[in-house]
Order: structure tokens, then sequence, then C-alpha cells
């Protein structure tokens, strides 16, 4: 499909802990209560093709329960999956968590949102708007647990 009719967000942090820790905070859902301000509740099997629950309340949002398909769930390296609402061919996305290994020891969480079909040209500005904001506050979140007890340093 034509470029115009794809578009990314992507937001990234650098965390002071390693790549295994990053993926160990990322996939305990069931401590998502605890720290996620985005999440607030997932649950099911990390295997490409499971489906999960997930529960997304960000402040201020009423909030809705769906159950994407896992694409991708590679220990330590990325966690991928179909996005809410789905109108295939017409308008689909998929939320994205990549973990690279950074300088010094750290890591860096890329965490992105790719929305393609035939409306994405009239609805991408508007999702980018709303959703940036909660996926840079979930960032700082998760940075925060995985540096927290792992000898990384606190800003």
């Amino acid at each position: 499909m034509s470029e115009i009719f794809r578009r990314e967000m992507l937001t990234e942090i650098e965390i002071s802990a390693t790549a295994d820790r990053v993926w160990g905070v990322l996939t305990d859902f069931g401590s998502y209560c605890e720290w996620n301000p985005m999440i607030i509740r997932a649950r099911g099997e990390l295997r490409a093709g499971a489906r999960v629950t997930v529960r997304f309340e960000p402040e201020g949002s009423k909030g809705h329960t769906f159950r994407p398909k896992l694409l991708v769930a590679e220990p330590n390296r990325e966690l991928r999956w179909l996005g809410w609402p789905r109108f295939p061919f017409f308008f689909d996305s998929e939320h994205y968590f990549t973990i690279e290994r950074a300088h010094n020891g750290k890591t860096c969480l890329r965490h992105g949102l790719v929305e393609y079909g035939l409306v994405t040209p009239l609805v991408a500005g508007g999702m980018e708007k709303t959703s940036r904001g909660h996926f840079e506050k979930m960032n700082e979140a998760l940075k925060e647990r995985a540096e927290l007890n792992s000898g990384g340093s606190k800003r």
C-alpha cells in the first residue's frame, strides 16, 4: 500500500537496565496495575498468534478493553500486536515495542504505532495527537520500574 495510506508514530526512551530486565517489566502483565499509566491490565500467553486481553485506560479517558492478536513475541527484542479498532483494508494498526542494546550497557525502548489503510490520511493526525503523550508516560513509568533495583542510575 502506498506511503500515503501508512503513518507511524514512534516514541523512544533510553533505560539504564538490561534488555532482559526491560522485557521482564514489559511482559509482566500481572503487575501493570502497579505502574502502567496507559494499559492498566493485560493478560494472556506471550506467543505469536495468541490473543491477549488488554485494558487501555489512560488518565482522562473512559478506556476500553480489547483482545488484540500478538504478531510478534520475541523475548528481549519485540512485542507487537494488531491494534484496535480494526476495519481491514480501510483502517488497521499495529502497536509495538522493540528493545535494542544502547551504549554503556543501557537499553533503547522504541514504542510505536503503525496505522495503515484507506482512511489513514484522515485519522492519523488525530490518533497521534491523542496517543503520543500516553505512550511517553508509559515509557517513563516502564523506565522507572526497570531501573528500580537494576543497578541503573535514577534521574
